[in-house]
């Protein structure tokens, strides 16, 4: 493999982990507003504020729910959103730990395995979970589907970094990012 042939796979392995990183950044601010988001949602879903509507589509009382939820708890109980702030601080965190394979990707593998490795977890936990906590069938789909989308940039990227090693490049420092 030449030079260029690496470099180009470097180049490749950096853009799908920046596009990583930046999903894992904003899942994680957006965990922190999640009464103005709920009701951002409804809005653009134009749900009744209060009372459920003869026919409306079951994701309208799931909207509303959360919603009037979300409300309540940080009316009545405002110390429950600290959970969520930490989510969104764990999503910050994880988001720098993938700045080790951005800046060397072959010796960082470990942490592409790792990432893999927990969005195959999601899947799991909102199916196990999801019917524990009352979470729709149709809300738990899209949980999974985090965890789905989040793990082929990292597959992508494991499939180079196995193709850059295989080159025998991998005893030599990866390019730095200019």
């Amino acid at each position: 493999m030449t030079e260029s042939v690496q470099s180009r796979l470097l180049v490749r392995v950096r853009i799908w982990l920046v596009l990583f990183i930046v999903g894992l950044i904003l899942s994680g601010i957006t965990a922190f507003p999640l009464e103005h988001e709920t009701g951002v949602l409804n809005r653009i879903f134009a749900v009744a504020p209060s009372a459920p509507v003869a026919g409306e589509p079951a994701l309208h009382g799931w909207l509303r729910r959360v919603h009037e939820g979300i409300v309540q708890t940080n009316r009545d109980y405002p110390f429950m959103a600290y959970g969520t702030d930490w989510l969104a601080f764990a999503h910050l965190v994880i988001a720098v730990v993938f700045v080790g394979p951005l800046l060397d990707p072959v010796r960082n593998k470990w942490v592409l395995a790792f990432g893999v490795i927990a969005c195959v977890g999601v899947l799991p936990l909102a199916l196990i979970a999801g019917p524990i906590r009352g979470i729709p069938p149709y809300w738990r789909l899209i949980d999974c589907s985090f965890g789905i989308i989040g793990a082929i940039p990292l597959i992508i990227c494991l499939r180079y970094v196995r193709q850059i090693e295989a080159s025998g490049s991998s005893k030599r420092q990866a390019t730095p990012v200019p």
